[in-house]
């Protein structure tokens, strides 16, 4: 984004301060009709009035938001940029559109390449909904299971990973047209705090800092990372200013991130309506003091008018420099110019929902789910299962009160004699269930109703895996875990259980 751009350098010379300033907000938006956060009208003021310079799309219909993207586009004197928080798919988002496994199911795969397939398809659909900036990669380091609000959104626990793969995910993304964004700077894989609630502290070194968690962002900016979100973290090391999230230091943003690490694309805030920032900072305050750090975007403001009070008051009283100004809103108004926002055009209504649901994304959904697939443990190669070579089956679904789609798919290939087990049963049902399946050649067991809650045990409970283990002391038996990775490590006795 450094090189000069005709129509951003050009138009930034004939802006007002007001206008500059608008830039630098990026305001949420609903496509839903009924959430109680939305008011059309006022995301439609912000636009005209104060001229913020995009939109997060939440919530919503692909329908409804192509609709309004165009009617905000429309009464916005300069093009806004569209961003949205997309990890895992529009489906994420929005309704009738495609969910794709999570980062840490992709990073299963073993396939870099299907990865950067997967970030070329996502940006076709951004595209297509009038989206410019995605919300990802995730590129923490998931170096803790207990991690509530990272987990499974992470690429691993493997630094070289991470770092592979976020880059086949950035370049799928930007070589679609789509601005990357990696987040959530300096490393959000190590708390046991969802920064939604509360402000979390990494107590590490800077030495741990630079070879672990910062490893992928220097992979990445060397690699044209197009932009950055940061965190709201407190970490000691960086920045000893108590109650200060990173997203609000200047020695984390100006000093780290834009100085030691060069990197020169655009710098978002998360959100700045988050608990690990309001608990500590007004709506005001709290966007001041990300614009003085040094980021470029204000994300998810609680009080535009509000804001830009205090910046202008922070710019008369030269606490923030017009220098700076100027180079935060150059950098958005470059990334709108790569975007192609210097080139007005109305985004098609028509066939958008066809359009998303194509068959080409379709099989890459099912693609990513068959690769990811793992098989832990195949002991005498019990894997896979040859239904010939056994007489009578058992398939047993835990955690559910019906046939559901696990039976069912097995149902394709042989019969079997079905059975429901609940994840805690009583004494007399799991001697009755451990004597009952016992007598089969073989039990396929499907883990099912999990959690990706490390405070909820994932989901999973013992008490099945005792049952299961003991069947398997008398009779083959096949686990399969529909969860989280981690939820193996919450189950034990499962020694007996062959594959």
């Amino acid at each position: 984004m450094e090189a000069p751009t005709p129509w951003a350098d050009s138009l930034l010379q004939t802006m007002t301060l007001d206008q500059k300033i608008g830039q630098l907000f990026m305001v949420a938006a609903w496509s839903s009709p009924t959430h109680k956060d939305f008011n059309q009208v006022t995301v439609q003021r912000l636009i005209e009035q104060y001229g913020i310079g995009g939109i997060i799309f939440m919530q919503g219909s692909p329908g409804r938001q192509v609709a309004l993207t165009n009617k905000y586009q429309d009464v916005s004197a300069i093009p806004l940029l569209i961003g949205m928080d997309a990890e895992w798919g529009l489906g994420m988002r929005l309704d009738s559109t495609l969910s794709y496994p999570r980062q840490l199911t992709l990073g299963a795969t073993n396939n870099d390449s299907l990865v950067y397939a997967f970030g070329l398809e996502m940006a076709r659909q951004l595209k297509r909904v009038g989206a410019h900036v995605s919300f990802s990669p995730v590129v923490d380091i998931n170096n803790n299971p207990k991690n509530p609000v990272i987990s499974n959104r992470s690429f691993g626990e493997n630094k070289e990973l991470v770092a592979r793969y976020s880059e086949m995910y950035m370049k799928g993304l930007q070589d679609g047209g789509i601005l990357a964004c990696a987040k959530h700077f300096p490393g959000h894989g190590d708390t046991e705090v969802d920064s939604h609630k509360d402000l979390p502290v990494i107590n590490h070194p800077v030495e741990r800092l630079d070879s672990l968690e910062l490893y992928p962002y220097k992979h990445l900016i060397q690699r044209g990372l197009g932009s950055v979100m940061t965190a709201h973290l407190f970490v000691p090391a960086l920045d000893t200013t108590a109650n200060t999230a990173t997203t609000l230091s200047r020695p984390v943003i100006n000093d780290l991130l834009r100085g030691q690490l060069k990197f020169n694309g655009l710098v978002f805030t998360d959100a700045l309506n988050m608990h690990g920032v309001t608990k500590f900072y007004d709506p005001g305050e709290a966007e001041l003091m990300a614009l003085a750090a040094g980021n470029d975007v204000l994300l998810f403001s609680q009080n535009v008018p509000l804001a830009v009070e205090k910046i202008k008051e922070a710019i008369d009283s030269g606490w923030i420099n017009l220098r700076e100004l100027d180079e935060h809103v150059l950098r958005i108004l470059r990334t709108k110019e790569w975007s192609g926002l210097h080139k007005r055009s109305l985004i098609p209504s028509n066939g958008v929902y066809a359009d998303l649901n194509n068959v080409s994304a379709k099989n890459l959904q099912r693609q990513l789910i068959e690769e990811s697939v793992t098989v832990v443990k195949n002991i005498d190669n019990v894997l896979p299962v040859n239904p010939a070579q056994y007489q009578n089956i058992a398939v047993v679904s835990i955690g559910v009160d019906n046939r559901g789609a696990f039976a069912s798919g097995i149902e394709h290939y042989t019969g079997f004699d079905h059975f429901i087990m609940e994840k805690s049963p009583d004494i007399k049902r799991s001697m009755w269930l451990n004597d009952t399946l016992s007598k089969y050649d073989l039990v396929i067991a499907g883990m099912l109703n999990t959690s990706n809650r490390q405070s909820k045990n994932f989901g999973v409970t013992n008490e099945c895996a005792r049952i299961l283990n003991s069947v398997g002391s008398k009779t083959k038996v096949v686990l399969t875990v529909f969860a989280n990775p981690y939820a193996l490590e919450s189950l034990r006795d499962l020694n007996g259980i062959e594959s």
